[in-house]
């Protein structure tokens, strides 16, 4: 006859058993474990709301504003990712987002013909811009923090002394990138998931994407292994700033209008970093990927749609996020340390 107790210690060893699977299972995926984080945060937001506040944040009109309020911070947010794989970072991102939507408006004031030549005349300027950081962080070995503030600041300086508010307009039928839809997908969503699987796709089945990790892991050597290092920071920029532009062209597509302010007041440059080490890129460089850094996009819609729900004051709001930032690589970096060990 079995003792009382085995049955018991049976169904626990077999249960320790079923969660060593699970975790063993969720780590050999491909699935960054932010995607964990980012189900509690939604699950959190929800019972909060249900129980402080008017229980419609599952609502589809609510949750799909939600998407299209993290659009710009995602975009940008990729090209970051790309940077900071890199061991690098852009902190011009803002600025840039600024110039290209008092451009974009100046150069199109209401007219449909002039679309192209504003588009095209952004998307150079952002390469431009994406050039110099490169050079000046890869050929001068300028710490990036400080090359990209000091370019981002030099292009607020031309904006100031040439710009003082809303300038221009961009036709009604360029708005259709902040505001049209695709059958019941809004447009500026699928532009999204877009940038980010041909991110995916250039990280993960390019030679570039891999010089880019390698780089990150450690440039002397990549060097030694003779990768040209300066190359692959240069462009790792580039990117970085013309999806800066692109941010750029969603928002004024939104706003009607460009003005100086719009990509410094929308916190892109601070946020698109915080995005992209909440979804598991190192700061340190060479681990991580774009499909993380959507996840961490995606969990500060949550908190902002929670937020407002729960009509949380502004300032609040900000400690709050602040707050959860600091959890987020905490963790991350105790986990390193973990494995490491």
């Amino acid at each position: 006859m079995e003792p009382k107790g085995q049955p018991q210690a049976k169904d626990t060893f077999m249960s320790a058993i079923t969660w060593t699977n699970v975790r063993s299972r969720v780590r050999e995926s491909k699935i960054p474990p932010v995607y964990g984080i980012l189900i509690v945060v939604f699950v959190a937001a929800v019972v909060l709301d249900a129980i402080f506040g008017r229980g419609q944040i599952t609502s589809g009109t609510i949750l799909t504003n939600m998407v299209v309020r993290s659009v710009a911070l995602g975009i940008v947010a990729m090209g970051q990712t790309f940077v900071m794989l890199g061991a690098s970072i852009d902190l011009s991102v803002a600025y840039l987002i600024s110039v290209t939507a008092v451009m974009a408006s100046y150069l199109m004031q209401g007219d449909p013909a002039r679309v192209p030549l504003a588009v095209t005349a952004v998307f150079a300027i952002g390469g431009v811009v994406g050039l110099i950081n490169g050079l000046i962080v890869s050929k001068l070995k300028v710490n990036p923090f400080i090359a990209t503030l000091g370019v981002g600041l030099v292009l607020k300086g031309i904006l100031n002394a040439s710009f003082e508010t809303f300038v221009g307009a961009v036709p009604r039928s360029f708005q259709t990138l902040g505001y049209g839809t695709l059958g019941p997908m809004p447009i500026s969503i699928l532009v999204l998931l877009a940038v980010t699987i041909v991110s995916a796709l250039v990280l993960s089945r390019t030679r570039f994407g891999s010089h880019l990790y390698a780089v990150g892991g450690s440039e002397i050597t990549s060097r030694l292994s003779g990768l040209r290092t300066d190359r692959v920071l240069i462009l790792a920029h580039v990117v970085c700033s013309l999806t800066a532009v692109l941010t750029g062209l969603f928002v004024v597509s939104r706003l009607r209008s460009g003005a100086p302010w719009v990509g410094t007041d929308g916190l892109y440059d601070l946020e698109s970093i915080a995005a992209v080490v909440v979804g598991g890129t190192a700061l340190s460089g060479g681990k991580g990927g774009v499909v993380g850094t959507l996840a961490g996009v995606l969990i500060f819609g949550v908190l902002d749609t929670m937020f407002n729900q729960l009509g949380v004051d502004t300032f609040l709001k900000q400690v709050l996020r602040g707050a959860i930032i600091i959890l987020a690589v905490a963790s991350y970096t105790i986990r390193s340390r973990e494995k490491a060990a």
